[in-house]
């Protein structure tokens, strides 16, 4: 058995062995080296571990993380931890800022021995940095020593997974003790033990996936490729077929398995048993193509997802595949009547790419101009939206939100404030019912400024308090105003900043290509 002491004291000698070189030339503020242009790649030389803060003095998140981020500090000392904390302004550092391509703040990246960064994702309290950080400079995976301790991990977890590797220094057993060390969704262990071996019949260079229902394991053979053994092992981590729950959503849509095909469906309807045999026999075939899941429409608590997509009751049972892209994808077959033939044909000519991406749209109202607010769908939003003559404020809501159900009567004082402006559109539209390929909705409500005589068709966000007062002023200073962080999230650069690098891109970029031009001419 592995016990939690023995992992104590290997995080003590650990400790003790790795000594940061340097520190006296940087500046700190609270125990927080200040990392600069001129010491940024110094201090990641330099100390071996190092978990970097991209902040704005501006930014409300970043103001909230301060003191938690000065007390990890703290913390990390008090252990005489060889971790490191360091901060960057982004409203001083922009060249930084544009280097690493920091799109928000606070933005974390932590440096481990000069590798590539990690992008921080853990909590937001001094304890979690600190038990975050730690486990990354910790043991990259369990080693079994013998049949014993190997048997109690696989016993002790529903999933558990095996690397089997006689030599320890083989460059498939470095890659995959380098693939599992910051995974954390399933627990994973590596051995080189012959009697381990001979216990479970393995061969060498072996991973083994141990789950206690289907075919009781899984196994990948061959050269290890970081993404491929992962998505490997939350494939067959899951069941053949998953029923669509509150525990099991998060494993479907926030996974390393980008395709899924849905089925809707109801479980007391006589003709389940035989359709769920369909199932399961097409997910033998195609399971490493696609994630096989039954969402029951019986099931109030999965009204939410079959809204999401837009599926009507009296068209059920139905089907679906969603690939989880920056966002979700789906697409619906010619035939939507859940039969063997059927789903082998929609599962066929989606991964021969002959479907083509549905949308969700609203018919237009024929009296969608005639209040002050117009009302907006798909096939009329970039008519209204991107028509250059005029500044356009779009409020996208759902019905179900009860902050859009508040801003409602707000938003309509809004239109009647503004409704003499022959250049200004006030509009909402039901972002649950209506999807373009050029935008994304990520909360609600969701209220964005489309300006007038911009040349693109980018948008500026609004993040202030929804009130009339506060819409208009954020009209009127245009989109300056109400740049403040929302409530969950990271803070995005103000536009007046992200203008200022564009411009800035720009004229390095003039003033490289006339440094290549005179070059040429000298040498000519």
């Amino acid at each position: 058995m592995i016990s939690k002491l023995s992992f104590g004291v290997f995080l003590f000698i650990f400790f003790s062995q790795h000594q940061v070189h340097a520190g006296a030339e940087f500046e700190k503020d609270e125990g927080i080296f200040i990392l600069t242009e001129k010491n940024y790649d110094e201090a990641i030389k330099n100390f071996e571990y190092i978990l970097v803060e991209f902040y704005a003095p501006w930014c409300g998140h970043c103001k909230a993380l301060d003191p938690e981020y000065v007390k990890a500090a703290q913390m990390l000392r008090e252990k005489d931890s060889p971790i490191k904390l360091g901060k960057v302004d982004g409203t001083v550092e922009q060249e930084l800022i544009t280097k690493f391509q920091v799109s928000g703040y606070p933005t974390l990246r932590f440096y481990r021995e000069g590798e590539e960064p990690i992008k921080y994702n853990g909590g937001r309290m001094a304890s979690e940095i600190v038990a975050w950080l730690e486990k990354k400079i910790g043991p990259p995976a369990i080693f079994l020593n013998t049949a014993e301790e190997a048997e109690f991990f696989v016993e002790d977890n529903d999933v558990a997974v095996i690397g089997f590797y006689k030599d320890k220094e083989s460059k498939n057993a470095k890659k995959y003790i380098s693939a599992v060390r910051d995974y954390e969704v399933y627990p994973m262990a590596f051995t080189s033990d012959e009697k381990i071996f001979e216990k479970y019949k393995v061969n060498d260079e072996t991973v083994v996936l141990f789950k206690k229902f289907d075919e009781g394991k899984a196994v990948y053979e061959g050269p290890i490729d970081k993404d491929v053994l992962l998505e490997f092992v939350e494939r067959y981590a899951l069941p053949l077929v998953i029923d669509f729950n509150h525990e099991t959503s998060q494993k479907i849509f926030k996974g390393l398995v980008k395709s899924h095909l849905l089925f809707f469906v109801s479980k007391k309807s006589p003709e389940f048993e035989d359709v769920s045999i369909d199932i399961r026999t097409l997910a033998e075939e195609y399971r490493h193509h696609l994630m096989f899941v039954i969402v029951n429409t019986d099931e109030d608590d999965n009204r939410r997802v079959i809204d999401y997509l837009g599926l009507k009751k009296d068209k059920m049972p139905t089907m679906r595949i969603i690939q989880m892209k920056d966002e979700i994808w789906k697409f619906k077959p010619d035939d939507t009547t859940v039969a063997k033939d059927n789903i082998q044909k929609f599962i066929d000519e989606y991964l021969e790419g002959k479907i083509l991406r549905d949308y969700k749209t609203e018919d237009l109202p024929s009296d969608w101009n005639a209040k002050h607010v117009k009302y907006l769908t798909a096939k009329n939003f970039d008519d209204v939206a991107f028509d250059k003559t005029k500044d356009v404020l779009v409020e996208f809501y759902a019905p179900w939100c009860g902050h859009c159900k508040k801003l409602a009567p707000i938003w309509d004082e809004v239109g009647e404030s503004l409704a003499d402006k022959d250049n200004v559109v006030v509009a909402k539209i039901d972002a649950t019912l209506n999807e373009m390929s050029h935008t994304q909705i990520q909360s609600y409500p969701t209220i964005r400024l489309y300006k007038k005589d911009d040349d693109s068709d980018e948008y500026i966000d609004y993040n202030g308090e929804r009130t009339k007062e506060g819409i208009l002023k954020f009209l009127s200073t245009d989109g300056i105003y109400g740049q403040a962080a929302p409530e969950e999230g990271e803070e995005k650069i103000p536009p007046t900043e992200k203008k200022k690098r564009k411009e800035e891109k720009k004229k390095a970029q003039k003033e490289a290509e006339k440094e290549s031009e005179d070059k040429k001419k000298d040498e000519l």
